[in-house]
Formats: C-alpha cells, sequence, structure tokens
C-alpha cells in the first residue's frame, strides 16, 4: 500500500482536481475523511480559533504540530498542515519541515507573509510581506531539508489579498516555483474568481496551482478545474458550520428544549463509531487479561403508577431515599460489586431527577401510555449481550447477581420460591405478582441447594392461577449475546407487524417484560430461571417503603 505522500502525488501527477478540507482537531479530520475529501487540510484558522485566538501567529510549532499528529494518527489520506510563516527564518522552517514530515505530515504550506502573520481575512490590521527573494531561500531550504522525496512544499502568496496586484503575484508565484515548490498557493480575498482567473492565464510554470475558494465560495467547482486549479481546499467551512450549530444547540438548551434539541444532533452513537469504541471493545476482549465483567445492564425506571403518591411527587421511584441511599444507588452498587459498570437507566417521569454519574441514558417520553418493554426498546441499541434487564423499583443482594451471571442459557430470570407460601395461602397481595410456572417443581423440605441453573419456565404472567405458580419473577433477568440478539427481533418484528392486544396487555405498547417473556416461551425460546429465597425487595407501595427503612442498613 502506498504511503499518503505518494497518494498526494500521485493524485497530483494524474492531474486529477484534489480535494481537500480544512479540520481543526482530529475528529473533525475524520470526517474530512469520511466524506470523501482527498485530502486534510490542518487550518491555522481553524488551530487558532479553538484556542479562542486570533489567527496571528500566536500558537507555536509545537502546538501546531501536536494538532498535526493528532490528525494523521486519526486518518488515513494526506495531511497537509498550513504552517504559516514556517515558524522563522529560512533555518527555522528547515526544522519545521523536518518535525512535521516525522510526524507523518505529508506536506506543508508556508506563506510570505512576515512574522508575525495576520489572517488573510483580517480587515485593519497591518499587513507587510516578506521580500521576494527571502521567501523563495525559504522554499528552497524547505525542499533541502525534507527526508522524502514524496514530502509536499505548498508555497503560498498573499501579494493580491496585500493589494499588490497581479504581475507582483505572478512574480512571486514564479519565484517559488522555480525554488523548487511542489505547487503554488495564490491567496484571494476577491468575492468572485475575475481577478484570480486573470492571474492564471498569465501563470507559465508546470508547477501546480492551489485554490483556497473562501470569499469566492460560490465558484463552482467546475470553474475552479477550468481555470486551471488542480487543489482546491475548503479551509475552514466545517470551523464556522460547527459554531452556528454549537450556538444553536446551546440556545435551545438554555431555552429548556431538550427534546428538540436531541433530534438535531448526532446520536451518541455515532460519536462512539467516530472514536473507536468498536475497536477498544475488541483489542479489551483480545489483550487484556481477564477480570471483572464484560456484562451490562439496562435498568427500567422510565414508570409511575402514583401508588407512592406525595413520595414521587418530583422523583421516580428509583431515586426514593433509603437511609441516605436512593434505591437506583443500591443497585448501581450491586452490579458494580460484580463488575457491572456499564450501565445504563431508561427514564420517563421526572427524568431530570435522574442525574447519577457514569450512566447512560435513554428516554422514554411516551412512559405514561407505554409498558416496560416500549421502554426496553428505548435502549435497544444497548441490547448486545451479555445485559443484565431490571426494573428500577427493585433492591436485591448482590449475591443474586453473581449467581445469574454463572448461570448458563440464553434468557434466564431470577424467581423467588419463598413466594409460594404467600400465594398459596390466606395472604392477599397489595399488587398483582408476575408469578411463575416452571418445568419442575422447586425442592422441597427445609433444606436444599438451588442448582446453577434452574428448571425452564413454562409461563409466566400476572393472571396465572396461584395454586400452579412455582414462584415470582423478582424483575431482573440476563441476557447472553444469542438471547439479546433475539429479543431485539422479535421485538422489531412485533412492532412491524402485531396489531390488538399482546399476552396479558391490551396492546403492544402497553406489553410488560413478562408479555414479552411468554411470547418467547409460545416461539419455542427456551427461558430458565435460577432460584431464590427471599433477598430482594420491590418499593411499590407506602408499605414497601416503610418496610425498606425498618429493614435495610
Amino acid at each position: 500500500m502506498p504511503s499518503r505522500s505518494t497518494t498526494l502525488r500521485r493524485l497530483l501527477a494524474t492531474g486529477k482536481t484534489v480535494l481537500a478540507c480544512g479540520a481543526h482537531d482530529a475528529l473533525s479530520a475524520r470526517l474530512v475523511e469520511e466524506a470523501g475529501f482527498d485530502a486534510v487540510w490542518a487550518s491555522g484558522f481553524g488551530l487558532s480559533a479553538v484556542r479562542a485566538v486570533p489567527d496571528a501567529s500566536i500558537l507555536t510549532k509545537s502546538e501546531t504540530l501536536e494538532a498535526a499528529r493528532a490528525m494523521v494518527e486519526a486518518t488515513t489520506i494526506p495531511v497537509i498542515a498550513d504552517c504559516d510563516t514556517g515558524f522563522g527564518n529560512a533555518i527555522n522552517v528547515m526544522h519545521t519541515v523536518q518535525d512535521f514530515e516525522a510526524a507523518g505530515v505529508d506536506a506543508i504550506c508556508i506563506e510570505d507573509n512576515v512574522f508575525p502573520k495576520r489572517c488573510s481575512f483580517y480587515t485593519g490590521v497591518r499587513r507587510e510581506l516578506a521580500p521576494k527573494e527571502e521567501h523563495a531561500r525559504k522554499v528552497a531550504a524547505a525542499k533541502a531539508a525534507q527526508r522524502s522525496a514524496e514530502f509536499v512544499v505548498i508555497a503560498r502568496t498573499e501579494a493580491l489579498i496585500a493589494g499588490w496586484g497581479k504581475e507582483e503575484a505572478l512574480d512571486r508565484a514564479r519565484a517559488y516555483a522555480d525554488a523548487g515548490a511542489d505547487a503554488i498557493l495564490i491567496h484571494s480575498s476577491h468575492p468572485g474568481l475575475e481577478e484570480l482567473r486573470e492571474v492564471v492565464a498569465g501563470w507559465d510554470r508546470p508547477t501546480p496551482l492551489v485554490a483556497v475558494p473562501t470569499t469566492y465560495v460560490g465558484t463552482p467547482l467546475a470553474d475552479l478545474r477550468a481555470a486551471g486549479f488542480q487543489i482546491v481546499i475548503y479551509a475552514n467551512q466545517p470551523l464556522r458550520a460547527a459554531v452556528t450549530a454549537m450556538r444553536e444547540t446551546l440556545a435551545g438548551l438554555k431555552a429548556g428544549e431538550t427534546t428538540a434539541v436531541e433530534g438535531k444532533i448526532a446520536p451518541l452513537e455515532e460519536i462512539y463509531g467516530l472514536v473507536g469504541l468498536g475497536d477498544l471493545r475488541a483489542n479489551e476482549a483480545r489483550f487484556l487479561m481477564p477480570g471483572g465483567c464484560d456484562a451490562s445492564a439496562v435498568v427500567l425506571a422510565a414508570g409511575d403508577d402514583g401508588l407512592l403518591g406525595e413520595l414521587t411527587r418530583d422523583r421516580p421511584k428509583c431515586m426514593l431515599d433509603i437511609k441516605g441511599k436512593s434505591v437506583l444507588e443500591r443497585q448501581i452498587e450491586a452490579l458494580n460489586a460484580n463488575g457491572i459498570k456499564d450501565i445504563s437507566v431508561v427514564r420517563g417521569y421526572a427524568k431530570q431527577a435522574i442525574d447519577l454519574p457514569r450512566l447512560r441514558f435513554y428516554d422514554n417520553d411516551r412512559y405514561a401510555e407505554t409498558g416496560e418493554l416500549s421502554s426496553l426498546g428505548v435502549a435497544a441499541n444497548d441490547l448486545e449481550g451479555p445485559v443484565l434487564c431490571l426494573y428500577g423499583d427493585v433492591i436485591f443482594d448482590e449475591s443474586i447477581v453473581g449467581r445469574l451471571l454463572r448461570a448458563p442459557g440464553d434468557v434466564v430470570l431470577v424467581v423467588d420460591r419463598a413466594v409460594l407460601d404467600l400465594v398459596r395461602g390466606d395472604h392477599v397481595p397489595e399488587r398483582p405478582q408476575d408469578l411463575v410456572v416452571t418445568e419442575e417443581p422447586p425442592s422441597s423440605g427445609h433444606r436444599f441447594v438451588p442448582s446453577a441453573s434452574g428448571p425452564r419456565v413454562r409461563q409466566i404472567g400476572q393472571r396465572l392461577d396461584p395454586a400452579k405458580a412455582n414462584g415470582e419473577f423478582i424483575g431482573i433477568l440476563m441476557l447472553s449475546e444469542r438471547g439479546a440478539r433475539s429479543v431485539v427481533e422479535i421485538c422489531r418484528e412485533l412492532e412491524a407487524s402485531h396489531r390488538g392486544p399482546f399476552q396479558e396487555a391490551p396492546a403492544l405498547a402497553r406489553a410488560s417484560l413478562t408479555d414479552l417473556l411468554q411470547e418467547m416461551i409460545d416461539r419455542g425460546h427456551e427461558v430458565s430461571c435460577i432460584d431464590v429465597y427471599k433477598g430482594w425487595m420491590e418499593i411499590d407501595t407506602f408499605d414497601d417503603y416503610r418496610r425498606a427503612w425498618a429493614e435495610l442498613r
């Protein structure tokens, strides 16, 4: 595979118009490559702007070099660095070439402004040009310093910007080409192509010409080609677009228009892709020592049934305080204790109250008219497996998570067998329970050791006959990679085609996790369970809340 410098040289040799676009950091450089440009222009204007300083030789060579190096590392296309005046005289320019070439930069551009330079488009500032012979010597020094024959040196003249006219621009351009420049950039601030067209008409050297259509941006690319420009650099448009977009987003956030803003900005998953999260995960799996846990967790905390009254007037159940810690904080501690650090929370009711750090948030803004299955669908991007899914109002012993992580199976539920003492007696539950019928009854007797993997689940739901139930689903389940894939596929299929009631729900939108699990069982998917005997509690009513305060430490 040819080097990037070789690629740039070959493009110039073919006579093809080379399209470059300005970048101000590594991420914008990656976006330039993603858009299909031939090269990245490491813009001096952009690098200065992101430091909130004028483009006036304020950044040092080291700062410019590090920014260009980051762009090289983030891309696979040639990078052309805007090196202003070369950071000094001809001797300094030689070191500049060596440093930038060693950093992987494929070309530099040096201009004939005097130090400290001023941006070409700043009005009302003092502007002087270096003597033609002095800049020609800089170009010759740059060519003498390069180690690879493929490295490209672009010489730029500001004669038109300074108002010195067409003949001066041509005279300087010829001198720089004769000194060995690989391309000549004749800069112009004219709003049209007329001024440059006249200059190009008098060009009598084989050296390629470079255009930077900032003020004459309305000129079609075809016209630039026809005029004779072989390199076209859109130098600062991405930076200016980013400023406009950020202002609009910030204004919307300040005004509280968070939903509208979210619809206009890049999803987090796009950013994850741009920064190489997939490679990180693959390399962690390949090279890191075993340890911790590769599972993630999704907490479903969107709903509000109103049973807790004033306690949840301004917060969801998961944020209820119990002796100094919220329900969600207690869940996070239990998950973290088992090595699960990647945790997502689906919010809905009073979502602004869920603001704990190191969590990823998804919002189900239709929480009042949808059920748990809809909330799970909102977080579908995180259902890659292995993944724990749990209700946001359940407190549980951390050992339950450890057993669940070790259990084989693609879909594994946590089932409490202690509930049998209640559902088969005279006890009337305060709320509907997620009852479970398993393939095999639980072990009888006072002493038994639960197996790592319990029996298969045959039925699950809130309308089962308590006399036939074997236990209660506590609201925590584990999906393997294959199990998670099956869940996502079934949900997409149902959303596309299902109409009317769904299992125990009046409609698919109102479905719960138990409805989904019963659907999977009906379709032949194996759903198994692990057995627990107490060790958890649900905060669903005021009595539950009072009991939690009494029993938890």
